[in-house]
């Protein structure tokens, strides 16, 4: 995974924690991510108030890129908000690509309706499918 920090100092001490948090949060999925974007913008220059922001951007393979933002008066408090909007966003993809593949298909459902009622013999058993 290559992570692209854009807005931070190389010196800064939130970069490791950055990067800890981030790997935390895409671990669990069936594949790693590509390519990961976090940048920092402030907003309206100096002028003070909640006008941090932070874009994190997640490539995945063979997917569409999920990206979640933050908007807080620091670094730290926008990108944590940002985190919890990603780590919501992974979730709901994952949980979406696993009730897809748990609903029955089509044929199936159509060949079930039309057998007769023969509770003494199951269907025959078909190896199972998967895609990727």
């Amino acid at each position: 995974m290559s992570l692209v920090m854009e807005g931070l100092a190389l010196d800064d001490p939130l970069r490791a924690h950055v990067e800890d948090k981030l790997a935390a949060a895409v671990r669990g999925g069936r594949r790693p991510p590509t390519a990961v974007r976090v940048g920092f913008t402030d907003q309206n220059g100096p002028k003070g108030g909640a006008d941090i922001r932070c874009a994190i951007t997640v490539e995945l393979p063979r997917r569409a890129p999920v990206h979640a933002e933050g908007v807080a008066e620091t670094h730290r408090l926008a990108f944590d908000g940002a985190l919890d909007t990603l780590a919501r966003e992974l979730k709901r993809d994952r949980e979406r690509r696993r009730d897809v593949a748990r609903r029955p298909k089509k044929y199936f459902a159509a060949r079930q309706a039309l057998a007769p009622d023969e509770a003494s013999t199951p269907p025959p058993a078909r190896p199972r499918r998967r895609s990727a």
